[in-house]
């Protein structure tokens, strides 16, 4: 008896959130989590779950603007070391969305695992900006290279960590955003305090900072001061900028 051929995993993404605009005038790519070293298949409901009531957000507040957002499904849930799984899996969707929606700008959105993917993907000259929320980075080895930062040139990036996250070094994301800062000005970093890796206790203040960010680097909308300040001040202080308890919340 023949045997059969193992399916060839792909990525893919998720079906647009929101009401599908007419036309397209900006791409939100949502990069879910994942784990350091795994090649089994993620769950793709489970994983885009994490990232579903952002995209949701950004879709409302976009509704007039032309915004796609799709959540990407990765082809294995690890990084798996050199491999770099899931930041390939984010180079290929950024050319999907090319594909899909011409030459439009692109902004990567990721949280945890998926935040080092956005980074590491940014690079993609449809790329303009890079969202990372509490993301997860390698610990600094003097054996190996650190991460690298010199493909974030020229975009505007946004980290956000929370203080006390357990999972993911929130002093690590602080390193690595000030060695960007150095050859990139549209660098900036905030801090939730007392908050941890999943941001429940400032969700509502997370998302709208993102919007915020998403709605300027996409459709040029004015910057909230703080997110403006973060950006023109000098390190470290746009980078350790506190995140105001109600941000957004009588905008």
């Amino acid at each position: 008896m023949a045997q059969q051929a193992t399916p060839v995993r792909t990525a893919r993404l998720g079906r647009a959130l929101g009401p599908e605009p007419t036309t397209v005038s900006g791409v939100v790519l949502l990069l879910p989590g994942g784990d350091e070293t795994s090649h089994r298949r993620p769950s793709p409901m489970l994983a885009a779950a994490s990232v579903r009531a952002l995209g949701r957000r950004l879709t409302r507040a976009a509704r007039d603007e032309g915004l796609a957002a799709h959540a990407v499904h990765y082809r294995t849930r690890g990084w798996n070391g050199a491999e770099a799984n899931l930041a390939r899996d984010a180079d290929w969707a950024v050319e999907e969305a090319v594909r899909r929606y011409g030459d439009v700008p692109v902004c990567l959105a990721g949280l945890d695992m998926g935040g080092r993917a956005a980074l590491r993907a940014g690079g993609h000259e449809a790329v303009n900006s890079v969202l990372a929320i509490a993301p997860w980075l390698p610990e600094d080895d003097v054996a190996a290279p650190p991460e690298p930062v010199k493909q974030l040139a020229g975009r505007h990036v946004l980290i956000v960590h929370g203080t006390n996250d357990q999972r993911t070094d929130p002093e690590l994301s602080f390193r690595l955003a000030a060695r960007a800062k150095k050859s990139n000005r549209h660098v900036c970093r905030f801090e939730v305090h007392s908050d941890g890796h999943g941001l429940h206790q400032h969700r509502d203040e997370v998302h709208a900072l993102a919007e915020d960010f998403v709605m300027g680097v996409l459709f040029g909308r004015a910057f909230a001061r703080p997110l403006e300040d973060a950006f023109a001040a000098p390190p470290p202080l746009g980078l350790r900028m506190p995140l105001a308890s109600g941000f957004g919340r009588r905008r």
